[in-house]
């Protein structure tokens, strides 16, 4: 697998297919503590495969294939690896796809390039998780241990524990974008499972009101959950991205 090397040494892995003339690329952000080996990357790989559409994904720093300590990442590291990508590894307008955390990496990263974005698809976004969606939902003694240790392991339905740093917690605060409208033009369109047990649908719904764009879409789906990688949410995942690369081109 290829790898982009950063400033310090540190190698982001990556996958990415030549868009063709005049075609936006679909650049996959993955989730916290996730990668762009998941069900719903794939698919948009091979949808801009079929579609003869650029793609773009990546590991963020600490995650998947590439290097650096999981338990050493923070939003910071994470915006800045999104923010090399792109600048490195694309060109032309892009459609920023973006899942749970990668839904705030987004919104980072087409504030920090605004001239390079033509829209996003946000599902189950979870902007400002580490201090509005986290840290609410820990309890007492992780939080005393978090604060103490500087660290606290997270128990996950999904695989093993993982590592919650008191730098995680700290640096995310200074990246909140709910607390001002989000000065954004692009259209936007989010995918929400309205019995999501890690990004509550308000949550979502919060990230639709403070877009300043008025062209934004915001889907409930009644039964689903966070991870929204059913066959029937993939699907419905596929046909919102084709209607966006048809509005944007």
């Amino acid at each position: 697998m290829p790898t982009l090397t950063r400033a310090d040494g540190e190698t982001l892995a990556y996958t990415k297919i030549e868009r063709s003339a005049n075609s936006p690329t679909l650049v996959w952000l993955s989730g916290f503590n996730s990668d762009m080996a998941g069900s719903k990357a794939i698919a948009v790989k091979e949808l801009a495969e079929a579609e003869g559409l650029g793609y773009l994904a990546f590991d963020y720093f600490g995650h998947g294939e590439s290097s650096g300590d999981f338990a050493k990442g923070t939003i910071s590291r994470w915006r800045e690896d999104c923010l090399t990508a792109i600048d490195e590894l694309s060109e032309g307008p892009l459609i920023l796809i973006g899942s749970s955390m990668g839904g705030w990496m987004s919104l980072l990263t087409a504030k920090a390039r605004k001239e390079r974005i033509a829209g996003m698809v946000l599902i189950a976004p979870a902007p400002d998780f580490t201090s509005k969606l986290m840290w609410h939902d820990l309890p007492e003694s992780a939080r005393k241990e978090i604060m103490e240790k500087g660290m606290w392991m997270r128990p996950t339905p999904y695989g093993e524990p993982y590592p919650i740093t008191r730098s995680l917690i700290v640096d995310g605060a200074q990246w909140s974008v709910l607390d001002d409208p989000i000065d954004l033009s692009v259209p936007v369109t989010i995918l929400q499972g309205k019995v999501d047990p890690d990004v509550p649908w308000t949550h979502a719904l919060k990230v639709q009101d403070a877009l300043a764009s008025a062209d934004v879409e915001f889907i409930l789906i009644k039964d689903g959950e966070h991870r929204l990688s059913r066959d029937q949410d993939i699907q419905r995942l596929m046909m919102e991205v084709k209607r966006l690369v048809r509005k944007v081109g």
